[in-house]
């Protein structure tokens, strides 16, 4: 089975779209981040008078192509090529992944079937640094004994 997106050729020309939708929607400020430790993309941006940040993992990406396409000595690249290999995918996948989330939720805000706050919320940054959506996650976990 193929996995969506596996066959994505390009990060960067998946960026410069992404860059294109939000300054077109007026976004004041749009950056990207690579986190090779983290293994991680940050799509940040601003909007009006709000800061919103995206973290899209690619390892997670990674590992679902692995477990289905996994190593096997009949491959032709070692086990850690293979893996890096996959890493490499989802990195450039999880850029055309974003694209199109970013691309379906822009039209629904511009359409008037979400507001941007439904859309965006739990990745608007808070003053502290923590976004919305990790202060909420604390909320809900409740006092920890």
């Amino acid at each position: 089975m193929s996995l969506p997106y596996e066959n994505a050729s390009s990060g960067e020309r998946a960026r410069a779209e992404i860059g294109r939708i939000l300054k077109r929607f007026g976004c004041s400020k749009i950056g990207f981040m690579d986190d090779y430790e983290e293994k991680t993309l940050l799509l940040a941006f601003k909007w009006r008078e709000r800061d919103v940040q995206l973290r899209a993992n690619w390892q997670g990406y990674a590992n679902t192509w692995l477990r289905e396409n996994p190593w096997s000595s009949r491959r032709h690249y070692g086990e850690r090529e293979w893996e890096m290999r996959a890493l490499e995918m989802g990195r450039v996948a999880v850029n055309s992944i974003l694209r199109d989330w970013v691309k379906g939720q822009v039209t629904a805000i511009e359409t008037g079937i979400l507001t941007f706050e439904h859309v965006f919320m739990p990745y608007m940054m808070l003053p502290d640094g923590r976004s919305l959506g990790e202060h909420a996650t604390k909320l809900l976990e409740g006092p920890q004994s």
